[in-house]
């Protein structure tokens, strides 16, 4: 059985810690911090979604001692994409340029290399395109995905806290050191939920150019309605995984060892995780039902109406926009039931003790879309550790999700020996020494303003080294970037310099 061998992050060095942007907008931190996290990365100047992918893959390949040679697969999952037409081949293109100024043959001309769109899951169907050509046409060959996002929102919207920037990389291999992931049990989920969080053309139609050349990429989204399609489609794809399962669905949720989810903000997941628990109890045996009614009384929510509402067949969200109800939520009497279970032992038990491994080290990466879900397993293992966990043979949960929308439930193992790969991830490394920025820096960095932001000097990674404006007829690059490497003796010559 395939799985993940290797796992390595990619930040921007730009923060905005929440505390401060709290005081900047006269926003109330403790909730801030207790529902969205601590901080965020922003992209700096000279990058884009293709730079953070390409360092990213550059680091996992240093760290893992990778032969490029052996990549068959190479697949990008992004939902920030700045060429509609070219992908994981610009990051291939990279690649080639570190690898020849370390004297290293570039990556072979027959490596695949699609990207793979669908919001925040696009880079779970990467990894599963991977898995698959691993055991089809890529025997013998080594696979990687790539998952790499810019998360931009409004200044003054609802999710201006849950931005963020930057990229994971996964090494994938028949023989895999970290995680066995079991596709023949996977659960998918999809249906169409139209104004649930999209990013249409229309959005670029009169958009000024920045001063740092980027197209600003804020999507649109309907905060509630949303919450509500993420907590659906996540039920659906746990119910396609149980049914394949067979026994009763409310068992699997206490005998899952760790459970790693998409993370659009620190307290999502695990609203997400208890809601798919009532569901699999209302769709349960006397005893589960039992249980329902139970947390239903101390909620003084009536059991019946509350089997009615999660029970049976799923809502239609797409018929709650058409009655102009997509504000409200699709399950408030489940929600007020969640509210009393925060209190409780059985959150204690399944719901934080589920989602803790790596927890508590996201709320400083903010929302990293694609990339969310792969950096929690990252942090997972990275706390494992160091913390000298015994993981052998656990089973995990990664339960992806990506709005319009789908869901995918992969169910996965540890590997024995999983400490040697886990060792190699950079997570810490990653997080660095971060430039904190103050409330004008903050807002010329996101509106593409001049600022007087010092540059960190590139170490050992790509930047954008411009972005073509020829329009004649016999040459255009007209909005192509073009990149560089900038090796580490580079950088250090240039900070002695500056």
């Amino acid at each position: 059985m395939a799985g993940i061998s290797g796992l390595a992050l990619y930040l921007p060095p730009y923060r905005v810690q929440l505390e401060d942007w709290c005081k900047w907008n006269n926003q109330p931190w403790d909730k801030i911090r207790k529902v969205v996290g601590r901080s965020f990365r922003m992209r700096g100047p000279e990058q884009s979604v293709y730079t953070l992918a390409a360092n990213a893959v550059w680091r996992l390949i240093q760290a893992y001692d990778i032969d490029p040679a052996e990549i068959g697969y190479l697949a990008l999952g992004t939902e920030s994409s700045s060429d509609n037409s070219a992908g994981a081949v610009i990051v291939k293109g990279m690649l080639d340029d570190a690898l020849a100024a370390h004297a290293k043959p570039p990556m072979a001309r027959e490596c695949e290399v699609p990207e793979y769109k669908h919001a925040c899951l696009g880079g779970v169907y990467a990894l599963k395109g991977a898995l698959r050509y691993l055991a089809t046409d890529g025997a013998g060959r080594k696979a990687i995905v790539v998952c790499s996002d810019i998360a931009e929102y409004e200044r003054g919207s609802s999710g201006e806290p849950t931005q963020g920037a930057g990229a994971v990389a996964l090494l994938l291999e028949a023989d895999p050191r970290l995680l066995y992931v079991d596709l023949s049990q996977a659960g998918s989920a999809s249906d169409y939920r139209m104004v649930d969080f999209r990013k249409p053309f229309a959005r670029f139609r009169g958009q000024m150019p920045r001063h740092d050349g980027q197209m600003q990429d804020l999507p649109v989204f309907n905060g509630r309605y949303s919450t509500s399609c993420y907590v659906d489609a996540t039920r659906e794809a746990m119910n396609a995984m149980l049914a394949k399962r067979g026994g009763r669905r409310a068992d699997y949720f206490h005998s899952v060892d760790a459970v790693f989810m998409h993370r659009p903000y620190h307290r999502m997941p695990s609203a997400g995780w208890a809601m798919a628990y009532l569901f699999a109890l209302a769709d349960g045996d006397a005893d589960n039902r039992a249980e329902l009614a139970e947390y239903a009384a101390a909620a003084e929510i009536d059991a019946d109406a509350l089997m009615n509402e999660i029970s049976g067949v799923a809502p239609s969200m797409r018929d709650r926009v058409a009655a102009g109800a997509s504000g409200d939520d699709a399950f408030p009497l489940a929600s007020d039931v969640l509210r009393r279970l925060r209190k409780t032992e059985i959150w204690k038990n399944l719901v934080d003790r589920k989602l803790a491994l790596g927890s508590e080290m996201m709320s400083d990466l903010g929302n990293l879309y694609t990339a969310a879900l792969p950096a929690w397993v990252a942090a997972g293992f990275t706390q494992a550790h160091e913390d000298t966990l015994a993981l052998a043979g656990q089973h995990w949960l990664a339960l992806g999700y990506g709005s319009g929308d789908a869901a995918e439930a992969l169910p996965m193992r540890v590997v024995e020996g999983w400490e040697e790969a886990a060792h190699r991830i950079n997570f810490r490394a990653a997080m660095g020494t971060p430039v904190d920025l103050d409330a004008g820096q903050y807002e010329a960095l996101h509106d593409g303003l001049p600022t007087n932001i010092r540059p960190v000097p590139a170490q050992d990674e790509f930047v954008v080294d411009h972005i073509g404006d020829i329009d004649r007829p016999d040459f255009r690059d007209i909005g192509i970037e073009y990149y560089r490497y900038v090796p580490a003796a580079a950088a250090a010559r240039k900070a002695v310099g500056s």
